[in-house]
């Protein structure tokens, strides 16, 4: 029997939404999305998924946001007329888990509920009264949840485990390259190192957030002077930065090149880098510390060289796999270090070393697509299971 799935998405334009769905179809589910959207929706041209808009939400606006999701919750219903009742409503973060809660009550199965966390949030993280009123409505929305999905082993041991009031069965799943065409060829070019005059490129490719990790790229490429260029892809949350496009356009050998296909144009934007930058100082000291960011796995995937920060979860990552360079600090100073000593053979070293490795360390297939439907499937087992179980009265002596 098909899984009839409800995606509720924070973000139609997000690529790891579109990827997760793609996924989700690819281990043989139907797919209805219904989501708020901040930019283009990425999953308009696909026939197959039923795509319902909620609304429009900011970056960084979460007053906006909450509004938003308080909106669309008191007009579920009308909105969610016609389509097929879902065996699992699968729920992207904290707003639109609360959005779940509502779902679930709409269709007489009473659908299970997945929570998909792959970002902690400053404000859960908070130790003030905001913290705390975020963490127990986290707890409260989630208390029916049938199992959490998060990207990085530190969000559990170092949030979920500790901090959340969730009990939840938990499913770690990487943010791997997606790769589903098993008849691809699976060798790896061979990545040379720039040819005389030509500079080494480093890419920060992805959702553009950091404005440190963008004033130490900046800072560095001028100190380079044309030895190094900083090629950066991807969609910026504008709210982040004073001036994004007028810091770039500014700024020397440093360039912005649009957004991009993931995972259709990984490949070619790759190619066009030796090193990817692997450091987030958005959430610094909390979510930046934990995460295990796509460009890590895209990056290592195509042969260009992480470069993380040694103290973070990625910069462990890296070191137990022995790949990569790792920054004891993130500064223009230490990437000159590096970069002073840089040479052909040690560049060689470096993609020789990524490419020795396993390509499924960095590559979700058809079989984890399939195993991740399942899983959800469990769910829905697993809850009927305890509607079936009669309640135990408790023993009085």
């Amino acid at each position: 029997m098909t899984l009839n799935i409800l995606y509720l998405a924070h973000d139609l334009s997000d690529a790891a939404i579109r990827r997760r769905v793609l996924m989700l179809k690819q281990g043989g589910a139907r797919v209805t999305v219904a989501g708020f959207q901040r930019a283009d929706n990425r999953l308009a041209d696909d026939p197959d998924v039923v795509t319902i808009r909620l609304g429009q939400t900011s970056d960084g606006r979460l007053s906006q946001r909450a509004v938003a999701v308080a909106k669309a919750a008191a007009t579920l219903r009308t909105r969610l007329t016609g389509i097929a009742a879902p065996d699992v409503i699968l729920a992207r973060n904290l707003e639109m888990l609360v959005v779940a809660k509502r779902a679930a009550r709409l269709f007489s199965s009473r659908p299970a509920v997945v929570y998909e966390c792959l970002d902690i949030h400053r404000l859960l993280l908070d130790d003030g009264l905001k913290g705390r009123a975020f963490r127990r409505a986290e707890a409260y929305f989630g208390r029916d949840a049938q199992l959490l999905i998060t990207s990085s082993p530190a969000f559990i041991n170092h949030y979920f485990a500790r901090r959340s009031g969730l009990a939840l069965p938990t499913m770690l799943l990487e943010n791997k390259v997606l790769e589903l065409d098993d008849a691809l060829p699976q060798a790896r070019p061979r990545r040379a190192p720039p040819a005389p005059g030509e500079p080494w490129r480093i890419g920060w490719f992805g959702a553009l957030r950091c404005r440190k990790s963008l004033a130490i790229l900046i800072a560095f490429a001028a100190r380079m002077q044309g030895d190094v260029e900083i090629v950066l892809r991807g969609r910026p949350a504008r709210s982040a930065f004073d001036d994004f496009d007028g810091q770039v356009e500014a700024a020397p050998h440093v360039v912005y090149h649009g957004p991009y296909r993931n995972p259709e144009d990984l490949a070619d934007i790759y190619a066009e880098v030796h090193f990817v930058w692997a450091i987030d100082f958005f959430e610094e000291g909390l979510n930046s510390q934990w995460l295990l960011p796509n460009r890590l796995y895209e990056g290592a995937l195509h042969g260009a060289v992480p470069i993380a920060l040694a103290e973070t979860e990625t910069g462990r990552f890296l070191d137990n796999l022995d790949l990569g360079l790792t920054l004891a600090s993130a500064t223009d100073d230490a990437l000159q270090r590096h970069f002073q000593d840089m040479d052909d053979d040690r560049y060689t070293q470096l993609v020789t070393e990524l490419f020795a490795t396993e390509r499924s360390r960095w590559t979700t297939g058809p079989q984890e697509c399939r195993a991740l439907v399942e899983r959800l499937a469990a769910t829905t087992t697993a809850m009927q299971a305890q509607r079936a179980s009669p309640a135990v009265s408790p023993v009085r002596s």
